[in-house]
């Protein structure tokens, strides 16, 4: 059994001192006590807050980052990003896709994440051919995040064809394509091999409505629906695995979706599967004023990637319409040329102030403090999204927690102002130490599993 301590911490009931934590040999908080002494627990420097989730990850595409920003000679948009990024996929191995994978992990955990949800779709050999082991890169991911040390939400993508209307794939999205019934395959193998682990959890994903069709989407929710492991069950997550889909990213999609069916993305989606809190929609930048209200009815997840999204000119999502309706979000990484969990936070926000021309956007009622509003939404969103027990300084919950430098001019007592400040002062985000899974992975601000600059 671990033990730590905090000198003040972010607790579900609020802010509070002197918290010691227990932590059982599976990596759970057994007890959570203010007020306490050390004892023989291992500090944990700074503030504490608990750890949060990543949404929304392709961790091979970090191997890009930084590498698309050159003007092309016709105008550049997503689909041209596309293209470079389908350029540096074709050839990639299965120890660099493993290697990549590690480093976008270390950097997510020395930023704040503790849990990731993989959204995974480069199934096949280079060329197009399967693998001996059609799992091989599907079990890359898992090494990978086995690696670092961070929580793994495994969403193996099915991706049958290249736009609506069950068009054929491109020659460079071969290794991503698989048949529905090597789609189960895979996902029933996956089942098998990680059900008993507990850092990870097993989802699915279509990735899109343009790559799947609909009779894919209700034979995959047929798929998981009943099967998720005892554990998630346990620990309240229902029966069926979390389900993600790309959906309304991009007004050109939208505009295709409406040509082939007569309807918008989410509208099509809603129509098709029981929509529901299993379903994280990513991005839903363009969906419409009765989507959100759709989205929130249901009590789905809306996955969102301010930097991503601003980074390959998607847009805007109206997040405090949505927020407003009682919709929930989280955030995510997506392309990871950003890893950082404060300016994810921070452009949420900025993106509505710039939309609405108003200041402190996202708040309510009960939370007038905009950075606490953040980060315990992306947080109860964050855990819905994965499908895991995450999220919380409290007994049950995973033991996954932050500690961060108090910033500059901060004291201890300053409660919400201290996620104020980290979250909107430059470079105030400053994270000393990291426990994922009851385990501290970083130390000083440095992953354990560096071993040079």
């Amino acid at each position: 059994m671990n033990a730590y301590f905090a000198a003040h911490a972010l607790l579900p009931e609020g802010w509070a001192r002197n918290v010691r934590f227990a932590i059982d040999t599976s990596g759970d908080f057994t007890s959570v006590t203010p007020d306490s002494t050390p004892g023989d627990a291992m500090p944990l420097t700074g503030f504490v807050v608990p750890g949060m989730p990543n949404a929304h990850s392709h961790a091979f595409q970090r191997s890009i980052a930084g590498r698309t920003e050159r003007a092309g000679g016709s105008g550049d948009s997503f689909w041209t990003w596309r293209e470079a990024m389908y350029a540096a996929v074709e050839n990639i191995e299965p120890d660099a896709f493993e290697a990549v994978a590690t480093d976008a992990y270390v950097a997510m955990l020395e930023a704040g994440y503790t849990h990731v949800c993989e959204f995974h779709y480069v199934h096949r050999a280079p060329g197009g051919a399967a693998y001996a082991r059609p799992s091989e890169l599907s079990d890359r991911i898992v090494a990978a995040a086995s690696t670092a040390g961070i929580g793994l939400t495994l969403l193996p993508v099915l991706y049958r064809y290249a736009d609506f209307g069950a068009a054929a794939p491109a020659p460079r999205q071969a290794r991503f394509v698989l048949t529905f019934d090597e789609y189960a395959a895979l996902w029933q193998t996956l089942r098998s091999a990680y059900a008993g682990d507990p850092k990870i959890t097993l989802g699915a994903a279509p990735h899109s409505l343009r790559a799947v069709g609909r009779d894919d989407l209700r034979e995959l929710e047929r798929l998981v629906r009943t099967s998720a492991p005892a554990r998630a069950r346990a620990h309240g997550h229902g029966t069926a695995a979390p389900l993600h889909i790309h959906v309304s990213e991009q007004e050109r999609e939208v505009a295709a979706c409406r040509a082939a069916f007569g309807t918008t993305p989410v509208a099509l989606l809603a129509d098709t599967v029981v929509l529901d809190g299993r379903w994280c929609l990513v991005h839903a930048t363009h969906a419409t004023d009765d989507e959100l209200a759709t989205i929130a009815a249901a009590g789905a997840v809306v996955g969102l990637c301010p930097t991503t999204e601003a980074n390959l000119g998607d847009g805007i999502f109206a997040t405090a319409a949505f927020a407003a309706r009682g919709g929930r979000f989280a955030i995510g990484s997506d392309s990871n040329a950003t890893i950082d969990v404060a300016e994810e936070l921070r452009w949420l926000e900025y993106a509505q102030r710039l939309t609405l021309r108003r200041r402190n956007v996202l708040q309510d009622a009960a939370t007038l403090s905009v950075g606490r509003y953040l980060y315990d939404a992306a947080l109860r969103g964050g855990a819905q999204a994965s499908g895991r027990r995450i999220g919380a300084l409290a007994p049950g919950f995973r033991a996954d927690a932050v500690a961060l430098e108090l910033p500059p001019g901060t004291t201890a007592a300053d409660g919400d102002a201290l996620l104020d400040t980290a979250i909107f002062r430059s470079g105030a985000w400053r994270v000393r130490d990291v426990v994922a899974g009851g385990r501290i992975v970083v130390h000083d601000g440095r992953h354990l599993a560096r071993t040079h600059d």
